[in-house]
């Protein structure tokens, strides 16, 4: 195998153990094999127009093209011409998976099914677009330092989209790959100098074979490199996320009537949602005619885990559908008043959400497509890639109405149920638990302190809600919003839940949508401003109990006000007493903000982001950074590709040095030109008419060339006639070398802008127009003389 077939095939391997990566982020790894072969063959394309060989531009655009047939036959066969060929559909076809895959993005937690095109498509066209760069630098260009710079860049996304757990692993694999990439470049180029580096055998009578000393020397390097690249970094302090980091881990949704799952990322793109100019329905509701449908809370997923910087779904197991009736949530008595409500839900064709969006506790779903059932949240979660899209359902759900005197004789919650659900990390700011102890300290009983911990946040601590104001990230976060006291509906419900997590009363965060607007029919319109995040509380005897701290939104619980009378509404003849590990939210509302209030649209609503996942988000921001460097590197090596080709012919005539009789001629008369180009490209136009010794005098005239110079340019014009007109060419030692002075000693004598013009805008470029003109005067001339005869040779009858 050649060199530049190695070192080809190193630059492969570098960029698949990059992407090894991505590997946590997506399930099953099996695109990785498919990531292979379609990186292979564009490695194998490069290497054969290198072959050929093809310009440097033309085998970068010869791949570039194959990587794009490659993806037209993977992705959008039925859209591109014979299937590999892409046209105006095809790339229609690749927006549109583009952006599908995006919006997966938003909706999926770590790692995401890899049964959506869109995702795949970004991951296998990212790790070719990376490969194509890679080769191209460290191959195409024999620059293989330049290329840690792209595998940097695959390694750095994958780092930041994942929990970190095996970063560490990931990055050793990656830099094992640019360390061989390194090395397959520094033999390839050390191969060329002959046995100059060879070395002696250590022992009399052996082979030699082993690494060279700069190799030896490389690998020290790399591996001191390495090390440090790996301790420094644990002697940094630690980087933690903030409130709005990305907050869901685990594996994929379950088949048949078992698995586990974990919850949609419920705060992806939150700030964004909240200041969209136009809001827009995602959800209809109907429900019974005596049902309040302004103070209906629609319920998607709970928020459990709370690790100090922010707060996460925890990985749960999913079941069938229960066929009947639903188990009655945990904690939830038989003396606490409830109505069930039947509620009708439509979902806009926009809006994709794989968890089915619900009134708070659901009693029963009639719903059709692939769902399964999450005990712990009571919630429906699609499988095989079941959404919510368009879909209409019907929920049978409890309207639980406790009173503040069942709240107050809440017995403690069970050992288990607390322990679980009141852990809180070292790293938690001690000003959190401390203001939590101020603002309860006239409180007698867990009740009393939640009620306290709401009106401090809605309306006695003098807070403000603001979409705007960056509150920070890292454990600090929340202290940062204790003290400049404005966020929106994200930070008031993560505060008030560590805090209240910090009084022993276990809490969790739910995510939703709050109540919408009342529409003349007498439905309820839910739009992207609806969505909502929002403190659950558990007391035992009622359950999972919803607070709201975020001033001015939702509904005030009604059992939060002094002096509510509770509820009218009739009981359910036989609540069911079976319980569940499920825990759940009492969605319950007040008047705090009127249905007609709600139509005025006095009554604004936020919208955290991953609770919808049906908005459109576009490209993710690596990808737009990846096209605009591409954009700029394409548009920086159209001005620079003829210092660019001058560079490549220079290393290539000067590199290759006469080792025999055979490649004597070549390798002189190859200098020769080198130095002639460079005479050319400083101001002294060639003259094809004059011997070698002519030649050379007239360049040291008009060069103006120090004696050195002048007999450098002399001992390469010699060995040119010594190969031309000697019976048995023979190599001369020293003769690149000899260029490289006669060069030196040009450019001692030139102005500056002559310099900048030869390095930049070099005459000698003109030999590319000759070539190409020869080579379309050689075409046509083959083309003719193929070309049948069609007329009749003269006198020949008819």
């Amino acid at each position: 195998m050649s060199g530049r077939a190695r070192l080809a095939l190193c630059a492969w391997a570098a960029t698949l153990m990059a992407a090894c990566a991505l590997l946590p982020l997506v399930e099953p790894a099996t695109w990785i094999l498919q990531a292979a072969l379609l990186l292979g063959i564009q490695t194998g394309v490069g290497a054969a127009t290198r072959r050929v060989p093809l310009a440097r531009p033309l085998t970068v655009a010869a791949q570039a093209l194959v990587t794009l047939m490659l993806l037209s036959l993977v992705f959008a066969r039925q859209q591109a011409f014979l299937g590999l060929f892409p046209g105006p559909e095809a790339f229609v076809r690749f927006s549109d998976l583009l952006q599908q895959g995006s919006d997966d993005i938003a909706r999926y937690a770590i790692p995401a099914p890899l049964t959506s095109d869109g995702i795949r498509l970004m991951i296998i066209g990212g790790v070719l677009v990376i490969g194509l760069v890679v080769d191209t630098l460290a191959v195409t260009f024999r620059s293989a330092a330049p290329a840690g710079l792209p595998l940097l860049a695959l390694y750095s996304v994958a780092a930041g989209l994942s929990d970190g757990g095996a970063d560490w692993l990931w990055f050793l694999v990656a830099a094992a790959g640019y360390l061989l990439l390194l090395l397959a470049e520094g033999r390839e180029r050390l191969s060329q100098w002959g046995r100059v580096f060879g070395g002696a055998s250590r022992t009399p009578g052996a082979e030699s074979g082993g690494p060279v000393a700069p190799v030896r020397t490389g690998r020290r390097i790399g591996v001191v490199a390495l090390g440090v690249a790996l301790v420094v970094p644990l002697a940094l302090p630690a980087m933690n996320g903030g409130l709005l980091d990305a907050t869901g881990t685990g594996v994929g949704s379950g088949s048949g009537g078992g698995g586990t799952i974990s919850a949609v990322n419920p705060l992806v793109t939150l700030r964004d949602d909240l200041n969209v100019d136009e809001d827009r329905q995602v959800l209809s509701l109907k429900t019974d005619d005596n049902t309040d449908l302004s103070n209906l809370y629609l319920r998607i997923v709970s928020l459990d885990t709370f690790d100090g910087t922010s707060w996460k779904p925890s990985k749960r197991s999913i079941t069938a559908v229960p066929d009947g009736a639903f188990p009655t949530p945990r904690g939830l008595g038989a003396d606490v008043k409830r109505a069930e409500i039947e509620t009708t839900i439509s979902a806009s064709g926009t809006y994709a959400q794989t968890w089915l969006p619900m009134p708070y506790p659901p009693s029963g779903v009639q719903i059709n497509g692939d769902w399964r059932y999450e005990p712990e949240g009571m919630t429906l979660v699609g499988d095989k890639g079941q959404t919510t899209r368009g879909a209409t359902y019907e929920v049978k759900s409890l309207d639980v109405r406790p009173t503040a005197e069942q709240l107050i004789a809440a017995p403690p919650p069970p050992p288990a149920l607390e322990r679980d659900y009141t852990e809180l990390p070292d790293s938690l700011p001690g000003v959190v638990a401390r203001t939590a102890r101020e603002i309860t300290a006239d409180a007698k009983n867990p009740y009393e302190q939640a009620v306290a911990l709401q009106d401090y946040f809605a309306v006695t601590g003098g807070f403000e809600y603001d979409t705007q104001v960056d509150v920070g990230s890292g454990s600090q976060a929340i202290a940062r919003f204790l003290r400049d006291k404005q966020g929106f509906c994200v930070h008031f419900s993560f505060a008030m839940a560590a805090m209240a997590r910090s009084l022993g009363i276990p809490a969790r965060v739910a995510v939703g949508f709050a109540p919408g607007s009342p529409q003349a029919d007498g439905s309820v319109s839910v739009g992207l401003k609806d969505a909502h995040a929002w403190p659950e509380l558990y007391f035992e005897g009622v359950g999972w109990t919803r607070f709201e701290p975020t001033p001015n939104r939702g509904s005030v619980p009604s059992y939060t006000v002094p002096d509510a009378t509770g509820s009218t509404l009739p009981d359910v003849t036989q609540p069911s007493l079976e319980t569940s590990t499920a825990p759940s939210a009492a969605p319950s509302t007040s008047e705090s903000c009127t249905a007609e209030q709600k139509k005025l649209e006095a009554c604004e609503s936020e919208t955290p982001a991953a609770a919808l996942g049906g908005g459109d988000d576009g490209l993710k921001w690596y990808w737009a950074l990846l096209l605009a460097l591409g954009g700029l590197a394409l548009a920086l090596a159209i001005p620079s590709a003829p210092m660019l080709w001058r560079l490549r012919n220079r290393s290539v005539r000067l590199g290759a040095h006469g080792r025999s009789e055979a490649d004597a001629a070549r390798h002189t008369l190859a200098v020769w030109l080198e130095l002639t180009d460079t005479a050319w490209d400083h101001g002294i136009l060639p003259d094809e008419s004059q011997t070698p010794r002519k030649a050379a005098a007239r360049i040291v005239r008009l060069g103006h060339l120090d004696p050195t110079a002048a007999a450098a340019v002399h001992r390469v014009a010699d060995a040119v006639e010594q190969v031309l007109y000697a019976p048995r060419p023979r190599p001369t030692a020293g003769l690149a070398q000899d260029v490289r002075l006669a060069i030196d000693g040009l450019r001692s004598t030139v102005g500056r802008g002559t310099k900048l013009r030869a390095v930049v805008a070099p005459r000698s470029t003109a030999r590319v127009v000759w070539a190409l003109s020869d080579w379309w005067t050689d075409v046509r001339s083959r083309a003719a003389a193929a070309r049948p005869n069609l007329r009749r040779p003269s006198g020949q009858q008819g």
